[in-house]
């Protein structure tokens, strides 16, 4: 029972040492046929999968009618837009070296990235407001879909693929993971009752989800800081822009969350990512290197998430004995 608590209570620090370990175990042989083809080859179809569930879990969550759109949201949205827009500008327009460019597309894409699908849980947890943060979270969505197929053609160019053979290939992808997810919500709440009473029965099986692909984004992670063509100090600019980025839109969610009493809710929101999804779309459309930020932003992040649980937890556990 001890050891089942200490995972609930530490589920994210578990899942990215779990992860870790994971990548050691197979670091050894990872080389050898066929376990590399078969062990990639899985990873890769497990990541959009997991997205996919994630999404249609919280989604599940949503109901049309409560679909009631608050003010910060626009704010964070705004937000959003206008430094990813401020820094894909800088990546179309500016000639720079490639080690640098890296490192802003980093940062590009974990700005657009939309907010994490844990987010609500881990909200809820913290004595938010998962409802409005779970509405967040759609709009976010449907922003990266947008966006990321307007914009990644532009900065990076496919060998052989015109904008718009690009444009569509990309939105093909990502609408059926950012979008998809909320439509089959919307259609089994209002064909398949039961099955969907039946799912929200298990309020918190997305944050688990959530764990697992953590684990294995933090393995990857692990893995492209090892055999990256980086060097140690590109790798460290990387990581650190992720770490700008992360602090950057936790502190501005907060600050605007503050002014409309939504300050948890609007910091998570802004500052909570889908990094699984994250790395897919770096390692897809942008340098693959690039995905070294949004993977240490799984380790920034999460390392906020714990610090805050851990303070909530104290506190209740003080006004328990008090």
């Amino acid at each position: 029972m001890q050891l089942i608590r200490f995972i609930k209570n530490w589920t994210l620090p578990v899942s990215m040492v779990a992860g870790t370990c994971v990548y050691l175990f197979f670091a050894g042989v990872e080389g050898t046929a066929p376990v590399k083809p078969l062990l990639w080859s899985l990873i890769s179809f497990l990541t959009p999968s997991l997205i996919f569930a994630q999404l249609f879990l919280t989604f599940c969550k949503v109901d049309v009618r409560d679909f009631v759109p608050k003010v910060w949201h626009l704010w964070l949205l705004l937000f959003q837009l206008a430094t990813f827009g401020a820094v894909s500008w800088l990546l179309v327009h500016v000639d720079m070296p490639l080690n640098e460019k890296i490192v802003w597309e980093g940062a590009m894409v974990c700005l657009i990235c939309p907010t994490a699908t844990a987010a609500p849980v881990i909200t809820g947890k913290l004595g938010g407001s998962a409802a409005s943060l779970t509405t967040y979270t759609l709009f976010s969505n449907f922003l990266a879909a947008v966006c990321v197929p307007l914009v990644f053609p532009l900065v990076e160019a496919q060998v052989g693929l015109t904008f718009l053979s690009a444009f569509l290939k990309i939105l093909s992808k990502v609408f059926f993971l950012l979008i998809c997810p909320f439509l089959l919500a919307q259609f089994i709440r209002l064909t398949m009752p039961r099955l969907h009473r039946f799912l929200l029965k298990y309020p918190d099986a997305a944050f688990y989800i959530w764990a697992v692909a953590l684990a294995i984004v933090t393995g990857q992670t692990v893995r492209s800081l090892a055999i990256g063509e980086a060097t140690v100090t590109e790798k460290g600019l990387i990581a650190l822009a992720a770490l700008i980025t992360c602090v950057a839109q936790f502190a501005v969610g907060k600050y605007i969350g503050t002014r409309y009493h939504e300050r948890i809710s609007a910091g998570q929101a802004l500052g909570q990512k889908n990094t699984v999804l994250a790395i897919w779309m770096a390692h897809a459309y942008l340098n693959p290197l690039s995905s070294v930020a949004p993977g240490a932003y799984v380790l920034w992040q999460n390392s906020i998430n714990s610090y805050q649980l851990w303070k909530k937890r104290k506190r209740d556990e003080q006004g328990g004995r008090s």
